[in-house]
């Protein structure tokens, strides 16, 4: 039956109004879906708190906060070298409200530890490489009779074991310089891996340990004070802010170099829109004046590297530490 043409007309109209709604519904939902983040994002540190991913990672956060309107929380979540916040992450939802703030460690930790609960590949999604170290410090208790490499390496190998070098954990890049080391100069120290940086500092100033190899952000204010005292750096070139410490190479060993970073990820799956969102923020802090000094006081060098160029770095950086703990045959526990 056909219908009159006042009612086939109101159908009509009712007709492109329904569809009309229905597409601004869903464009309404498209914006809201990337106006992430709506709420709170938490960043897992897989660290103790006062190690050298808070010196950056902290104020990195709190402008990321002021950026987005939106709080990132710092949760420290120590253990097991960092793999146990790493998990944490690796298995979280893949919606961008849970991100991971780690080290280099991130591609040691695979190199060095035989079972992990994750792929440190398959499972992460790279965002931005925050930072790049000049090289890892080697620092002793001023306690110690050595004031130099040459003088420190003839104390060690009169007594084989006898010393104690302190890390952040097995596989974490502050025990990964010890071992190289010990290869590179053929002597024996004892290994004491703690769930932190900053717990094995504290353990060296309070003389229970003679020996660490930490960051310049992490070590650089205790080296003025004399409460340490700095031996040798990392690295191809000396440290701006320790102009008279020298490197490892000068002393004859080029090969103890393990340039440290700081990084985020995300789980692997986030959307991409999202990462492209949290890259380009983070891209614009880091090239500001004051995060750029904050990074540079710290005795690092600021990055904010674009995803594929992170991806690009983390690809060589893995093939450089697996080469080196080759050559330094260095066993996977």
């Amino acid at each position: 039956m056909t219908q009159p043409p006042g009612r086939a007309r109101c159908a009509r109209l009712l007709a492109c109004a329904l569809i009309a709604t229905l597409g601004a519904g869903a464009t309404a939902h498209a914006q809201r879906a990337d106006d992430y983040p709506t709420r709170a994002v938490r960043v897992i540190i897989p660290f103790a708190p006062g190690g050298p991913p808070d010196v950056i990672g902290r104020p990195l956060l709190q402008k990321l906060s002021e950026g987005f309107n939106q709080p990132f929380l710092f949760d420290n979540r120590p253990g097991a070298s960092g793999t146990l916040g790493s998990d944490f992450v690796a298995k979280s939802a893949k919606d961008g409200y849970t991100l991971l703030y780690t080290t280099g460690s991130h591609n040691t930790n695979t190199l060095l530890i035989r079972k992990l609960p994750y792929d440190a590949k398959r499972d992460f999604q790279p965002i931005s490489q925050i930072t790049l170290s000049y090289g890892q410090l080697m620092v002793v208790h001023p306690s110690l009779p050595a004031k130099d490499l040459k003088t420190f390496i003839a104390l060690a190998r009169s007594a084989p074991g006898k010393l104690h070098f302190g890390s952040a954990g097995v596989g974490n890049i502050t025990h990964l310089h010890g071992e190289m080391l010990m290869a590179a100069a053929a002597l024996k120290m004892t290994h004491v891996p703690y769930k932190g940086a900053s717990l094995a500092q504290n353990d060296l100033l309070g003389g229970h340990i003679e020996v660490m190899f930490p960051s310049l952000s992490q070590i650089g204010p205790l080296i003025n004070n004399g409460r340490v005292r700095a031996i040798a750096l990392g690295g191809p070139v000396r440290a701006p802010l320790f102009p008279n410490v020298p490197t490892f190479a000068e002393f004859g060993y080029p090969q103890v170099d393990t340039p440290g970073w700081q990084a985020m990820w995300a789980p692997a799956g986030t959307p991409r829109e999202r990462i492209a969102k949290l890259n380009a923020e983070i891209m614009r802090i880091i090239k500001s004046t004051d995060m750029r000094t904050r990074i540079e006081e710290a005795g690092l060098r600021p990055i904010g590297s674009s995803v594929d160029e992170f991806t690009a770095f983390i690809e060589r950086d893995f093939a450089f530490f697996e080469k080196a703990i080759r050559t330094a045959k260095i066993e996977a526990q």
